[in-house]
């Protein structure tokens, strides 16, 4: 075994051993221990941040994309949200140990089901440092305990939040290992991590769609993923053209770069010569490139011819794929065909149409007459998430508190034995 495989087996069997003290941990010690995280953060603002110069330093003489710098670099606005999510989640109610309701079988046995946690939790992702600080503070909150393995480029960054949190960790008295940091850049750490079947419970890859097809390709233990975000938005026959622009635009350009933005605007063909010339006037204001179909075309000529290639496409950029279709039956079968399970809105002022497209759907999430960025856990009232599933097993869309835990079975009885 290599020193990398040695020390990634090690710190699972740490997590292990310390995911059982936090299972059992009262919720007024994990709330103190991330409202101390919380301080610790600020206490340590300028090391953390000397740190991530380092990072971002190397970031840009290896000359990565602006938009990685972006994310990586930690300022003090970065470090007043890290310090305000950790107090967010620990304001919110602790799924642990809650049951749901309970029935009694005719022999007396009364049934529930209660929240436990996942166990230990790999996480595996790119660039944000934050991302080290929001995935501690909920896997600790639901009872785990955590391995964060993010991108080489923000290693300085999470060796120092890794250090913060490990020091707020026992001034509340729990383990310091319940969250622990891959300490190395070499990629061989992530083979070593998704071969720790026997420690770790669950992988959550965060990143591009390579990332995450290269985690579900090599690993042995279950990962919950998304590998994008291919979504919809269905323009209705009579729906309100003022809306449905209004849906359409937010959906595209309000930020253009991120999983729950629209792709694909698909339009009725008794609206499409009323709502298109508009609408594409608009996207065009905002720089926005429409490819659209053949009958796109003919109501607007000067725009790009749409491939086939563009249907599934994830551009996560001003570019936006436009279909008219005959109705919602062509729209639901386009979007079974390319969509990828994430984000479908419907905008229609015809109710039963509204109920089949939820209905039929199958998309993490599906939304009537609102946009697809709504697709996301603080605006649907989860507050904080560790990211967006779109594998049915065990959680399906954002994943908050409650989709960090399973449920067991307990009975209670009084004396009964099976005849």
């Amino acid at each position: 075994m290599s020193s990398i495989e040695e020390t990634i087996a090690a710190m699972a069997r740490d997590a292990r051993q310390a995911a059982r003290v936090v299972a059992r941990s009262a919720t007024e010690v994990k709330n103190a221990a991330l409202r101390s995280m919380a301080a610790e953060i600020a206490r340590s603002a300028e090391a953390i941040r000397a740190e991530n110069e380092k990072d971002v330093r190397a970031a840009l003489r290896a000359g990565l994309p602006a938009a990685m710098v972006d994310r990586l670099t930690v300022n003090a606005a970065t470090l007043a949200g890290m310090a305000a999510g950790l107090e967010e989640v620990a304001g919110m109610p602790d799924p642990v140990g809650s049951c749901g309701p309970s029935w009694v079988r005719p022999n007396g046995l009364q049934i529930a089901r209660m929240r436990i946690p996942l166990g230990v939790i790999g996480i595996i992702y790119e660039s944000r440092p934050n991302v080290t600080v929001d995935a501690a503070g909920l896997c600790l909150k639901a009872g785990n305990a955590v391995l964060l393995r993010g991108g080489s480029e923000a290693l300085n960054s999470n060796r120092a939040l890794a250090a913060v949190i490990g020091r707020a960790l026992e001034a509340a008295g729990l383990p310091s290992t319940a969250v622990q940091v891959v300490p190395v850049a070499e990629r061989a750490a992530v083979n070593a991590l998704l071969q720790q079947e026997e420690s770790v419970d669950l992988i959550i890859p965060r990143g591009g769609e390579e990332l995450i097809r290269f985690v579900v390709a090599s690993s042995k233990i279950p990962v919950l993923k998304h590998y994008k975000g291919v979504c919809h938005v269905y323009v209705d026959e009579g729906a309100d053209p003022a809306m449905a622009e209004a849906v359409c635009f937010n959906a595209k350009v309000q930020r253009p770069g991120v999983c729950n933005a629209m792709e694909t605007l698909l339009v009725h063909r008794s609206e499409a010569a009323r709502f298109l010339p508009a609408m594409a006037a608009r996207f065009a204001a905002a720089g926005v490139e429409l490819r659209g179909c053949p009958e796109t075309l003919r109501i607007l000529p000067g725009i790009v011819p749409a491939t086939e290639a563009d249907w599934p496409a994830e551009f996560l950029d001003l570019i936006l794929a436009v279909k008219v279709v005959a109705g919602m039956e062509e729209a639901i079968a386009h979007i079974a065909a390319y969509g990828s399970c994430h984000t479908e809105a419907i905008v229609t002022r015809d109710y039963e149409r509204a109920r089949r497209f939820v209905r039929e759907v199958d998309s993490s999430v599906v939304l009537v007459n609102a946009s697809t960025r709504f697709n996301d856990g603080s605006q649907l009232g989860l507050g904080a998430e560790i990211g967006i599933s779109t594998s049915k097993l065990h959680a399906f869309g954002p994943m908050g508190l409650e989709e960090l835990t399973t449920t067991k079975f307990v009975v209670f009885g009084s004396g009964q034995i099976r005849l």
